[in-house]
């Protein structure tokens, strides 16, 4: 008699399923983490807030205690046509320059250290990854905006207090310059953002944004043209001073209601990301 041996049958091993692991890679929610841990990682956001926040401090400190100059001789303005909450913000001009490097730095940073390439590998619709900077901007923006006013606040009162200047947390309009300076500062650090993912490059961004922002509309108030400045009003630094301008004392726009100063102000962000979003979308990293 012979025995027969049965060898078991070797079961083929079935393919791995990617799909939860790239599944879960893709989710919002982990590229919004992937974004705010690099956000928060870098030494230079800090560095850029803390300067905003010590800016806008000093700034406040140094206008609300020139209020003497302005109330004696040779000026003596009424106190009626001023606004203590005017004196807080007095240093927007020079933090959305801070704010606007930031917005800048978030995403040319990856491009100049190639990180850009694993980020959208991970993320092959690339349009969450905008997406989700954008989000992680706009949060801190705000939350450096609200301290900036507190230290600002703060600083100013003494000198305010003085002349019965201290903005009124009941009056609608402080809350509209605090406010309207929180917007702006949101909308530039998007222009930022935006312009970083058409151009790519740092000092490129950094220089669209100052020239967009803040130099073409000291260059062209010297333009003593009609259609010229009437332009210059449609700019976002003049655009801003619709709804930021509440005396008209620091400045004010003849052209535009606050709200279309808003509607203005905000248009420029929806076109810079929506210029940033078609680039990144369309062109290789």
């Amino acid at each position: 008699m012979s025995t027969t041996t049965t060898s078991p049958t070797a079961t083929p091993a079935r393919p791995r399923d990617h799909r939860s692991t790239v599944d879960a890679r893709l989710t919002f929610g982990g590229v919004m983490r992937g974004e705010w841990i690099k956000l928060l990682s870098l030494r230079s956001t800090w560095w850029t807030l803390g300067i905003t926040v010590a800016v806008m401090a000093l700034l406040a400190l140094a206008q609300a205690s020139s209020v003497n100059y302005l109330l004696e001789p040779p000026m003596a303005l009424p106190v009626d046509q001023l606004h203590g909450a005017e004196f807080v913000i007095g240093g927007y001009q020079f933090g959305m320059v801070t704010i606007g490097v930031l917005g800048a730095l978030l995403i040319t940073g990856e491009y100049s250290t190639g990180m850009i390439r694993s980020t959208l590998a991970a993320v092959p619709a690339r349009l969450p990854v905008l997406a989700a900077k954008a989000i992680a901007l706009v949060v801190v923006t705000l939350v450096v905006s609200v301290v900036s006013l507190v230290a600002a606040y703060l600083v100013s009162m003494p000198f305010l207090s003085d002349h019965g200047l201290v903005p009124a947390l009941d009056d609608p309009l402080t809350w509209q310059a605090f406010g309207g300076m929180a917007y702006f500062f949101v909308v530039a650090a998007l222009v930022a953002l935006g312009l970083g993912a058409v151009l790519r490059h740092t000092a490129g961004t950094i220089t669209a944004v100052l020239g967009l922002l803040l130099l073409l509309p000291m260059i062209l108030q010297f333009i003593n043209i009609d259609w010229v400045q009437d332009v210059m009003q449609y700019l976002p630094l003049n655009a801003a001073m619709a709804f930021l301008g509440i005396s008209e004392f620091f400045g004010a726009n003849e052209n535009l209601s606050a709200w279309q100063g808003v509607a203005v102000v905000g248009a420029y962000a929806v076109v810079a990301l929506v210029a940033g979003a078609w680039s990144l979308r369309r062109r290789d990293a």
